[in-house]
């Protein structure tokens, strides 16, 4: 199964820029590939075990299930409803100080394809639209954490 990811480095502290990728208010704000999201089951945050409901800018949906909330270094979840062209699909967002106003955001993608029997032409091609996504969604994250009237900003005023 591919594993593919993304870096980049950004010029917030890593709290409130963790704080920042987490929210869901403010997540459709930013993140370019998201078009709908929902909490199942009465949840209302992201923590271990909650599952989350989206719709991608492409029309697919898929949910989610959180396997590790490590705030402010680490987020994992995996799919448990999606796609039928993905046999198996988890991701991680891991976030490192670089210092007191950057952060190095990663994110990472572990998936596999079916049919097995094409799964070996399938993933490579699905592995660049993927990491096209994924480098979307970081400059994303980056353009809004250090404009000027940042979310950064916003969410900090919010608590």
């Amino acid at each position: 199964m591919p594993t593919i990811q993304a870096a980049l480095d950004i010029e917030a502290p890593i709290l409130p820029l963790f704080d920042l990728a987490q929210d869901y208010g403010l997540r459709l704000t930013w993140d370019p590939f998201l078009r709908e999201l929902a909490f199942r089951d009465g949840a209302t945050e992201a923590a271990v075990g909650v599952r989350v409901w989206v719709r991608a800018h492409n029309g697919l949906t898929m949910e989610v299930e959180y396997l590790t909330l490590r705030r402010p270094e680490q987020v994992a979840m995996k799919m448990v409803a999606g796609p039928r062209m993905f046999r198996q699909f988890s991701g991680a967002w891991l976030f490192k100080a670089l210092g007191p106003q950057a952060t190095r955001v990663t994110f990472r993608y572990n998936f596999g394809c079916r049919p097995a029997l094409l799964a070996w032409a399938m993933e490579p091609v699905v592995g660049r639209v993927l990491r096209r996504d994924m480098q979307a969604r970081l400059a994303g994250l980056k353009r809004h954490a250090e404009a000027p009237d940042s979310l950064l900003g916003r969410l900090r005023s919010a608590k």
